[in-house]
């Protein structure tokens, strides 16, 4: 984990580019090898590092206007607790699922209970649509953090993970309070899945001569038939 040592709404200098940006400290640990221009995911948000100190121990990333409205960053300030982790070097064993940093909507954290050396949480999405790609036992990305989903209502809108003691010492969701917002990342699969099958029904539809539509004009013929029959 990282602190916000700065926010700034309007920071002109260079770095900042004339928008917000937030500086983060306390991290060292991520900051052995750091470039300018590289990226470290934030709170589960992919950003570009525009300036680092001399030691390494803290840096300052910008926050465009659609990473304000995606996610969670713009309720950050100063002494706020993020995640933090680097990008993935290609030779690294993958500990659980691929997390592109690509924040799709935030959730409001609704329940949260102790089970065990465990806490349950439980989110409702801002936006409805993403429990599409939201399963039972699947991946989800909860402030970055790669969870394993342990049961999903649809008609809520509302899912829920199980963090063992390990992971709550490692990362900012315990720190969190029913109220909060957290940001999501839902499983990249489940939207390439949907769109090659939205895809290939729209061409398919599209194709006169398609076996969808020849299928359909099938089934037609044979309801057609049936009620000609009857008469």
């Amino acid at each position: 984990m990282g602190e916000v040592l700065e926010y700034s709404v309007v920071d002109t200098t260079e770095s900042g580019g004339n928008g917000v940006s937030m500086v983060i400290g306390d991290c060292g640990v991520v900051l052995s090898d750091v470039h300018l221009g590289d990226s470290i995911c934030t709170n589960g948000v992919c950003l570009t590092v525009t300036e680092f100190n001399g030691d390494r121990t803290q840096f300052k990333v910008g926050l465009a206007p659609e990473t304000l409205r995606r996610s969670n960053l713009g309720d950050l300030g100063k002494g706020s607790k993020v995640n933090l982790e680097r990008a993935v070097n290609a030779d690294v064993r993958l500990g659980g699922h691929v997390v592109q940093g690509h924040v799709d909507t935030v959730a409001k954290m609704v329940e949260k209970t102790d089970d065990g050396n465990a806490i349950n949480f439980t989110f409702e999405l801002r936006d409805r649509q993403y429990m599409n790609y939201i399963v039972e036992k699947g991946f989800i990305a909860v402030d970055g953090t790669s969870l394993t989903v342990t049961h999903v209502d649809y008609d809520r809108a509302t899912f829920s993970i199980s963090m063992v003691a390990y992971t709550q010492s490692k990362v900012v969701i315990p720190l969190k309070s029913v109220g909060d917002f957290v940001n999501i990342e839902v499983d990249l699969t489940g939207k390439l899945i949907e769109k090659q099958i939205e895809l290939n029904l729209q061409n398919q539809i599209d194709n006169h001569d398609s076996g969808l539509n020849r299928l359909i004009a099938k089934l037609i013929d044979e309801k057609i038939n049936e009620r000609l029959s009857t008469k």
